[in-house]
């Protein structure tokens, strides 16, 4: 088999605490922007050594940078978190999730609905993404949707046989919805068949204990 695209993950950021970058990013989160002055003097180090670190963390599209005018002296710069940065702090999105289609599902009045926003759901990605399918071949299908996977946090390895493709999903962002809620899954297959236009098999389960989820894509 070809390995055709695979992804990787930047270094959690539970294992840099206690380092000078994460503590910088705390810093960030509870006080709001700050100079690097200002940082050097609540790190005690050097005002070299925090423009080091905040470097880095610009070039990682943590942080960046504002230009603040003042009534006298030169302007300074103002560093704050990205949209990015924020991901790397808690966030009990799949708890609430779980919590909203638990209540859904104990009512008897709505219960039906749990089918429903998941179709909604398959309905909405199908129509963000059927453009970037227009035009192309199975393969250049395949890989886009590789692409789209990986923007989404699923980990994904494309395989090339002679008469198919095998997609290796090895994170589901959505994991603990899924292993509860399995119309997640038949969601998930039914929107890759429709955003290829081909015949998709799933072979391999994350949500049913398997290392991976693995989808066979053949040509119908």
């Amino acid at each position: 088999m070809k390995q055709i695209g695979e992804t990787f993950t930047k270094e959690p950021f539970a294992r840099q605490e206690g380092s000078t970058r994460h503590r910088i990013l705390l810093l960030l989160k509870t006080k709001g922007q700050m100079n690097a002055g200002e940082l050097a003097k609540e790190l005690q180090i050097t005002e070299m050594a925090v423009r080091r670190h905040l470097s880095t963390l610009e070039r990682d599209l943590l942080i960046r940078p504002t230009v603040v005018r003042q009534a006298m002296g030169r302007p300074t710069h103002m560093f704050g978190l990205t949209e990015h940065a924020e991901h790397l702090f808690p966030q009990n999105y799949k708890l609430l999730a779980l919590d909203l289609l638990d209540q859904l599902k104990a009512d008897p009045d709505t219960a039906e609905l749990v089918d429903h926003v998941f179709t909604k759901r398959k309905h909405k990605l199908l129509e963000r993404y059927a453009s970037r399918m227009e035009g192309k071949t199975l393969g250049q299908k395949v890989e886009e949707l590789a692409a789209i996977q990986n923007d989404g946090g699923y980990m994904v390895q494309l395989e090339a046989q002679e008469d198919a493709f095998i997609l290796h999903e090895y994170n589901c962002p959505i994991s603990q919805v899924a292993s509860q809620y399995q119309q997640a899954c038949h969601c998930e297959l039914a929107l890759f068949e429709e955003l290829l236009g081909a015949q998709v098999e799933r072979t391999e389960c994350l949500a049913k204990s398997g290392g991976k989820c693995s989808y066979l894509i053949k040509d119908i």
